[in-house]
């Protein structure tokens, strides 16, 4: 179990990590952001795409919802164009995960999956996974970077916890 607290401090983490990512792949060409380099999701765009798109999935099954379809890179032209709508969204995820309390995170919710089955988990634990994935997903962004010969940047979360001291010390 995780306290309202600790989804607070995750999210913040991971929404930091999500700032920190787009900001390195803006040193992309629009040639090299959409260059199919043979990944699981073959670009950076359809990763980052991939990322948001899942945190997107995520809130709308907490909300009672069970989209079928993730958004596709497809839809992001350009990199400006997907951090629009990522900064968007970002907002209404922080301030779902900002109103949880306790309880909140220990019910259970039933939800479809994308195949239409269906699923029942705990709030707490599914907000576990989806950082994880956020974070597992920018690894591989991480390595995409370092393919097209452009300067990665660290998302660790102990690099979070550094910047927050050092902000809270000034």
């Amino acid at each position: 179990m995780i306290t309202p607290e600790h989804a607070r401090t995750l999210f913040s983490y991971d929404a930091w990590a999500n700032r920190r990512m787009l900001e390195a792949c803006a040193a992309l060409s629009h040639e090299q952001f959409t260059r199919d380099l043979g990944s699981s999701f073959r670009s950076v765009r359809d990763t980052l795409a991939h990322i948001m798109g899942a945190q997107w999935l995520w809130l709308e099954r907490f909300r009672g919802r069970s989209p079928a379809l993730l958004p596709g890179g497809d839809q992001f032209g350009d990199l400006a164009s997907l951090r629009a709508r990522w900064a968007e969204f970002e907002s209404e995820l922080l301030s779902y995960v900002n109103g949880l309390s306790a309880a909140d995170l220990e019910r259970s919710f039933d939800y479809r999956d994308t195949k239409g089955n269906p699923h029942s988990n705990l709030l707490w634990q599914t907000l576990q996974h989806l950082a994880n994935h956020g974070s597992y997903h920018r690894g591989q962004v991480t390595t995409l970077l370092r393919q097209l010969g452009a300067k990665a940047v660290s998302t660790d979360l102990i690099g979070f916890y550094r910047e927050r001291a050092a902000q809270a010390a000034h």
